[in-house]
């Protein structure tokens, strides 16, 4: 990463055969295909825009009291929720469930509003009314008055998520003003590289530029200029199981568990013919309503950082990531799981090329690892080789992984014995056989392309939208006509 600005521009040089920094000549690409992980990062990290949230009258606060879920139910220091929004500001308004209004919009509050967030330097707005669901009217005026004042994100609920039910719609509708603006300048950049002088391949045109699409989280491609915060958080993962039921398919096989581990977490789902879907989840803390691929994620990867605690072993959930990386990548990183397959042989470095250290130019430092494992060793002091600390490691990364894919399959109800374990990811082959045996399972299918195969199905992937609306009738023979 220190020798690049982004991974998915640097392959498309490579690939092309162009110098680091150099332009990407357009008229040699016809479609460019991709995901991206800046809107998971930005919502884990908290990176996202600042916001301001609209809403209703006396409804300050329902976003923070939510569903009043607790999740410790006996725990004494309750942790509330962190909210994205930075501000709130009610407006007097209100429509009943049947369209009546009971109180008009009072649009000088709503300039007020606005215009105090525009001077503070706040340019993303969320609003939440009250039924706007079936009635937008107010939603879509506040939204008017806002981009005539110069907000440059504006997120109304009904737009959102056109759904019943107050809390959902507001939590997508924030969650979508505080990741777009970020998604928007990363699209643009990668625009911005692509495009020839003229061109603009976010507009999905035919003309001479490249044709930019982005991976939703419902597992379909979608033009850049439609790709919102919302639709981005699975990006990357949703192209995984695309990748992996396409493939397996071919190879004959029609129930798979997907296994994807990569360099921090790891992400398992199943397959049985149909994608299964969910349509509220909450992520990093968030919930958002919106059509995402069911994917149950682990934070156990080839990067994960091996502790000792003077009396047990533990695997993450912290991360050497990419940058420092793992110890034996000579960049000054902590042991991971990664070294210990290297330690244990699983990792060859003969079988790597030489692109790591500072210069890029030495191979993975298996001395480096030997060394640190045999000081762990003799700190632990049980008489256990270097070796067999390294592979008490992992086998707790392997129970970690091996208890999610439990929560995504038997816990609801399928005999994954006579499921494949469909392996991909960057390290999920190193541990293709632990995970099987842990599980029962006899059949592994590795792909060719699996160290590869989130980008391969988001190839493979078709062009879709998908579309909610809440529907309030009377269940009889002419409604269902």
């Amino acid at each position: 990463p220190a020798h690049y600005d982004d991974a998915a521009l640097q392959g498309i040089r490579d690939f092309l055969g162009i110098a680091a920094g150099a332009p990407i000549p357009a008229d040699r690409i016809a479609t460019v295909k991709m995901g991206t992980t800046v809107a998971t990062n930005a919502l884990l990290e908290r990176k996202g825009e600042r916001v301001l949230l609209i809403t209703s009258l006396g409804f300050r606060d329902c976003l923070r009291i939510g569903y009043q879920a607790r999740p410790d139910i006996f725990a004494k220091n309750i942790i509330k929720p962190e909210m994205l929004y930075e501000r709130v500001a009610e407006i007097p308004e209100r429509v009943r469930c049947d369209g009546t209004i009971e109180t008009p919009l009072d649009e000088d509050a709503a300039r007020e509003a606005l215009l105090a967030a525009f001077d503070a330097g706040i340019r993303a707005l969320a609003i939440l009314f009250m039924h706007s669901y079936r009635f937008p009217a107010h939603e879509r005026r506040v939204a008017e008055l806002a981009r005539e004042i110069g907000f440059t994100q504006i997120s109304p609920s009904h737009e959102a998520s056109p759904l019943i039910k107050l809390i959902g719609r507001g939590d997508t509708a924030v969650a979508d003003a505080y990741l777009s603006p970020i998604l928007r300048r990363y699209i643009d950049r990668v625009a911005a590289e692509l495009a020839p002088a003229g061109g603009s391949p976010a507009s999905g045109s035919s003309g001479p530029a490249p044709r930019l699409m982005f991976m939703t989280s419902a597992g379909g491609l979608t033009a850049a200029d439609l790709f919102q915060g919302r639709d981005a958080i699975l990006s990357g993962p949703a192209g995984g199981v695309v990748g992996a039921s396409i493939t397996a398919r071919i190879a004959g096989l029609e129930r798979i568990i997907g296994f994807d581990m990569g360099g921090t977490s790891t992400d398992v789902s199943h397959f049985a013919g149909t994608y299964e879907r969910s349509l509220e989840r909450e992520v990093a803390g968030v919930r958002i309503r919106a059509p995402m691929m069911d994917i149950h994620t682990v934070a156990a990867g080839g990067g994960s950082i091996l502790h000792f605690d003077g009396a047990r072993f533990r695997v993450g959930p912290d991360s050497a990531g990419s940058d420092p990386g793992p110890l034996s990548y000579r960049q000054g990183g902590p042991l991971t799981v990664t070294d210990a397959n290297v330690m244990t042989g699983k990792l060859n470095p003969d079988y790597f090329p030489a692109i790591f250290g500072p210069g890029r130019d030495e191979r993975l430092d298996a001395a480096g690892v030997r060394k640190a494992f045999r000081k762990l060793a003799g700190d632990i002091g049980d008489g256990r080789s270097a070796e067999e600390v390294a592979d008490g490691f992992l086998r707790i990364a392997v129970e970690n992984m091996a208890n999610a894919i439990k929560k995504i399959s038997v816990q609801r109800g399928h005999d994954i014995t006579a499921y494949a374990l469909a392996c991909f990811g960057g390290a999920g082959g190193q541990h293709a056989c632990l995970i099987a045996d842990t599980l029962g399972m006899e059949t592994i299918h590795i792909h060719p392309l699996s160290g590869v195969l989130s980008a391969y199905g988001i190839g493979l992937a078709d062009v879709h939208a998908l579309r909610q609306k809440t529907v309030e009738k009377r269940f009889d023979s002419s409604t269902l006509k």
